[in-house]
C-alpha cells in the first residue's frame, strides 16, 4: 500500500464520570490509503462515532496519534490545527439537526468559503451554486433553508457543505442511517461518483453491513472501544474471522433485528431517480 493519507496509531479516547475516566477508546490503529474507503462498523456504543470526531478533533484524543499527511494532529492546539482543518471534514449523521435551519442552502455551504478565504459574497454564491449542483440539487435550491428539503436533500447538502473546504478525508458518520434504503442507494452512488472523479478518501462510520459492502474497500470491526477484526470488505464479510464479527453478519441477514429507515413503497427509486 501506498503511504497512507490518514494513519491512526494507538488512538485512546476516554470520558470522564463519577467513576472515573470510561475509555470509549482503546489502543486503535489502522490506516486508509489515499482514494480508498475504510468502513468501522460495530454497534451502539463500540466507540465508532467516538473515533470519528476525534479524527476531525471535535474531540481531542487522550493519547495516540492522528497522522494526516504524515502530519500528528492528534493534540495540536487550535492556531496549528486551523490550517489544516480543511484537508478532512465530516458529513454528519443527522440531516436535519447538522444545518443551520436559518440560513438558506447557498449560505451553509458557502460559510467554509468564507472561512477559507472567498471574500467576495457574489464569488461565494457562484462557488456555493456549483457545489449544490455537484451533489445534484437544482440551482432554485440556493435560496431555501433546510426545513424546505427533504432527509435526501439535507444530507446532499452536507455533503456539499463538506466538499467546499476541498478536503483530502472525508469522515462519514453514520452519513445515510437516517435516511430511507432507496435513497440511501442514491446518497451512495453520489458518494461512489465524486470519489472516481476526484481521488477523495473516506472513513465511513456504520452499523449497516449492507451499506459497508456497497461503499468500501477496507473493514475495521469494533466491540466494546476495541478494534477486533480488520481486512479486505469482501473477505470479512464472506468469512469472519472473530467470534463477534461472525454474530454480526448473523444479525445482518435476520430481518428482524434490521435497523433504519424503511422505503415507504415496495419499489424503491434507482439511484438516478428523483431525491426524496
Amino acid at each position: 500500500m501506498s503511504e497512507p493519507i490518514l494513519d491512526v496509531r494507538d488512538l485512546v479516547v476516554e470520558y470522564p464520570t463519577p467513576a472515573g475516566p470510561f475509555r470509549a477508546v482503546d489502543d486503535v490503529s489502522f490506516a486508509v490509503a489515499a482514494g480508498s474507503t475504510l468502513a468501522v462498523v460495530g454497534e451502539s456504543g463500540c466507540g465508532k462515532s467516538t473515533i470519528a470526531r476525534s479524527l476531525v478533533r471535535l474531540l481531542t484524543p487522550t493519547s495516540g496519534s492522528i497522522l494526516l499527511g504524515g502530519r500528528d494532529i492528534a493534540r495540536l492546539g487550535e492556531r496549528h490545527l486551523r490550517p489544516l482543518r480543511p484537508r478532512i471534514q465530516m458529513v454528519f449523521q443527522d440531516p436535519y439537526g447538522s444545518l443551520d435551519p436559518r440560513l438558506s442552502a447557498a449560505e451553509i455551504v458557502g460559510e467554509p468559503l468564507r472561512l477559507h478565504g472567498v471574500r467576495s459574497r457574489t464569488e461565494r454564491t457562484r462557488e456555493a451554486a456549483a457545489l449544490l449542483d455537484r451533489v445534484g440539487l437544482p440551482a432554485h435550491a440556493l435560496d431555501r433553508r433546510p426545513a424546505e428539503f427533504s432527509g435526501g436533500q439535507r444530507q446532499r447538502i452536507g455533503i456539499a457543505r463538506a466538499l467546499a473546504s476541498r478536503p483530502e478525508v472525508l469522515v462519514c458518520d453514520e452519513a445515510t442511517s437516517a435516511l430511507d434504503v432507496s435513497v440511501q442507494a442514491q446518497v451512495l452512488a453520489l458518494l461512489r461518483e465524486i470519489q472516481r472523479e476526484s481521488s477523495l478518501t473516506y472513513l465511513f462510520i456504520s452499523h449497516d453491513l449492507a451499506v459497508v459492502r456497497e461503499i468500501s474497500d477496507q473493514i475495521v470491526v469494533m466491540r466494546k472501544g476495541s478494534l477486533v477484526e480488520r481486512g479486505p470488505t469482501e473477505r470479512v464479510l464472506a468469512a469472519p474471522g472473530h467470534p463477534y464479527t461472525r454474530a454480526l453478519r448473523a444479525a445482518a441477514l435476520d430481518p428482524s433485528t434490521t435497523r433504519g429507515r424503511k422505503p415507504r413503497a415496495a419499489t424503491a427509486t434507482t439511484a438516478g431517480g428523483a431525491v426524496r
